[in-house]
């Protein structure tokens, strides 16, 4: 099993659930960074001091602060760590389902497996981390099926920003008015509801709170 690992991610409770997955699977020696730039920097210096890391996890996207950056999204993270330790492994951990994207990762990048952020993500984290140690790939089954079908429900800056304004009491009328005096478009009650219907349906949630609920489990918002 993998001996040293690193995992790139900005949200303690995700950072939490991803170290004792590690540990239930025998591995101990477990590295933690926030940011891109801290991450490539661990991966430099455990290279300098002949102790590699053999595995890298990472989330896709990193919450922007007051710190430059010149890292700033797992993409490009896990380009630089590949370019400085060609032979590690590499799984992505995250919400992210843009068909583009994730063939990217997963055709030119290289990455060894994409594993969907969800209620069962760190189960089947495990289970890729197992097929990835056996020098296979693996892809989260509902991406996979997306990618072969074009069926891929694409999460965007509109979306998130509609389940952030809910997160923080406001009605859907109430965004609808806000988006509208900063022509924020489409900005139309209709559209709104619709859209969060279908972010109901896509999260398999029963209502706008346990949709609130499930995304924040997961880190979107």
């Amino acid at each position: 099993m993998f001996k040293k690992v690193l995992v790139a991610e900005d949200m303690d409770s995700i950072n939490e659930g991803l170290s004792k997955t590690l540990r239930s699977m025998g591995i101990i020696n477990i590295h933690h960074a926030k940011y891109c730039d801290d991450a490539l920097l661990k991966v430099k210096k455990a290279k300098l001091d002949n102790e590699p890391f053999d595995l890298l996890i990472s989330d896709l996207s990193f919450i922007k602060d007051h710190r430059e950056q010149q890292l700033t999204c797992g993409d490009d993270l896990v380009v630089a760590v590949k370019n400085e330790l060609p032979e590690i492994k590499t799984i992505v951990y995250s919400i992210e389902n843009r068909k583009q994207r994730i063939q990217n990762l997963v055709n030119k990048v290289g990455v060894n497996a994409f594993v969907c952020k969800g209620r069962n993500g760190l189960t089947e984290l495990k289970k890729a981390i197992g097929v990835v140690y056996s020098n296979e790939s693996y892809i989260s089954q509902e991406i996979a099926h997306a990618l072969r079908t074009n069926e891929m429900f694409e999460i965007n800056d509109y979306d998130i920003s509609i389940l952030t304004h809910l997160s923080n009491g406001f009605s859907q009328d109430q965004i609808a008015t806000l988006f509208k005096s900063k022509d924020i478009k489409p900005f139309s009650l209709s559209t709104l509801e619709k859209r969060i219907n279908k972010l109901k349906v896509y999260f398999k949630a029963n209502n706008t709170i346990h949709l609130i609920a499930l995304t924040k489990d997961i880190g979107l918002i």
